[in-house]
Formats: structure tokens, C-alpha cells, sequence
């Protein structure tokens, strides 16, 4: 098992984790209902996915 020889210095260590980043989620719009969706995903709102209804969404009403 492979053991550093010298202990990472904290600039070191902060450095590496500096790119540990959230990555911001980007909506696109559903071209059925038109609200926001996740790309490549079915809109939750309508069901609909490439033009075609794909899963019946119940309304809270």
C-alpha cells in the first residue's frame, strides 16, 4: 500500500479541494406546457417527452 513520504501542506490540500464545485442545474423549457424542466428528462407537469405523451400526470386539484 502506497504511503506518502511527506505530509501535503494545507495550500496543498486547499488547493486540490478549491475545484469542488456544485454544478448549476440548467432548466430548459417544456415546448408543451412551458415551464421549466431538466433536459433530456419527461416534464413533470404535462408528462410529455419529444412531442409524446409519456406518462399521465395527475392534477391536485
Amino acid at each position: 500500500m502506497a504511503v506518502p513520504k511527506r505530509r501535503s501542506s494545507k495550500q496543498r490540500s486547499r488547493t486540490r479541494r478549491a475545484q469542488w464545485k456544485k454544478k448549476v442545474v440548467r432548466g430548459v423549457e417544456c415546448p408543451e406546457c412551458h415551464e421549466s424542466k431538466l433536459p433530456h428528462y419527461v416534464c413533470g407537469k404535462c408528462g410529455y417527452y419529444k412531442g409524446r405523451k409519456v406518462i399521465d400526470v395527475k392534477t391536485a386539484e
